[in-house]
């Protein structure tokens, strides 16, 4: 099941006997794990019915043992097994394939008055205990979203806490904040706490406390950059570097900027009118001006070596390149302005 529909299942009251948490996003996981838990415990004396197992440290037979014991003075106990991918780094060894079986064996006759929740990053999909969870039910599978459905989780997000988001803001946050969903969710929590109860989040907000970049100086750079002018586009990336990041929030938002005008020019093309097209770029309506006129400046097969460019500058920031990050930063504003592709790029590392 997703995290989503396990959430959904618990609030609604559903309890499994078992659950197995696995995957790599660990906000995802832990959300789900302290739902679990709120739930299993309901009503519960804390402590009496709550204990927590370290896999590798405990044997698979203790967690069974304790799975099997009756609950004191509640209607159930709650049994959490972390680090479950201990029993799998090794799986060639016997002792540890046991382990997993035994807890495979228990599934098949869970105890109706324990939840047994198994917590597990990366786990052997071919694994008997992965197939029986899969089938049965209990496995709630945590992995890291892919880019293009982060301003949904956003969205949700931002609502969750009473508050709206301006068009175009969601991905604006997806793009500087992710792909990992614990920085993306305090980035949530930062901005809606500075927007001010069931305010809209707007991008002025954004520059405020995520990036620390106003997005109207960005446009001033796509406009020095659209224009190919060269000496105005070194002079505003001068005034908007911030040595504190390299420079990887700008280019954040460089590249959420060129989506933005990509999504633009597909829709006019499309036929739309400026306000609409604005709008399915994720843009208010009263930027459709300037939307246009940018477009109109810089035709599409720019604007996509644009993306490309910018995906290399990001590797580079990452330790692509042992060049200072604003002498990166330049060269890359330089192909960008010249139309050179390779410039922008990080160089190729040579073979030790």
């Amino acid at each position: 099941m997703t995290p989503d529909r396990a959430l959904s299942d618990l609030r609604e009251g559903k309890l499994s006997p078992v659950y197995l948490v696995a995957g790599e996003e660990r906000h995802l996981a832990t959300e789900v794990v302290r739902a679990i838990r709120e739930a299993a415990l309901a009503g519960a004396t804390p402590g009496l019915n709550d204990e927590q197992l370290i896999a590798g440290e405990t044997s698979a037979r203790a967690v069974v043992s304790a799975a099997r014991t009756l609950p004191m003075f509640a209607k159930r106990r709650l049994v959490v097994v972390r680090n479950l991918e201990r029993w799998d780094a090794q799986g060639e060894k016997k002792a540890n394939a046991e382990a997993l079986d035994l807890l495979a064996d228990y599934l098949d006759d869970p105890s109706p008055s324990t939840v047994l929740l198994l917590v597990a990053g990366k786990l052997d999909k071919r694994r008997r205990l992965y197939v029986s969870a899969l089938k049965k039910d209990f496995l709630v599978l945590c992995e890291p979203l892919k880019r293009d459905a982060l301003p949904g989780w956003v969205t949700r997000a931002v609502r969750e806490r009473g508050n709206t988001v301006a068009p175009g803001v969601a991905d604006l946050i997806a793009e500087l904040a992710g792909p990992e969903l614990g920085a993306v969710a305090d980035a949530v929590e930062r901005v809606c706490l500075f927007a001010g109860q069931r305010a809209e989040v707007t991008e002025d907000h954004v520059a405020e406390c995520i990036v620390r970049l106003r997005p109207t100086t960005v446009w001033e750079l796509v406009d020095a950059v659209g224009a190919r002018d060269t000496g105005r586009a070194l002079a505003t990336l001068a005034g908007v570097y911030d040595p504190s990041d390299r420079g990887l929030r700008l280019v954040g938002v460089l590249a959420w900027s060129a989506r933005q005008l990509l999504k633009f020019e597909s829709a006019s093309r499309a036929g739309a009118s400026p306000e609409d097209a604005a709008k399915r770029a994720g843009a208010p309506p009263f930027k459709a001006r300037d939307l246009a006129r940018q477009v109109k400046q810089i035709p599409r097969p720019a604007l996509e070596a644009w993306l490309e460019t910018l995906a290399g500058l990001d590797l580079a920031l990452k330790g692509g390149s042992k060049r200072p990050p604003q002498a990166v930063l330049e060269h890359a504003i330089l192909a960008l302005c010249t139309g050179d592709r390779g410039k922008g790029r990080a160089p190729a590392r040579r073979p030790a």
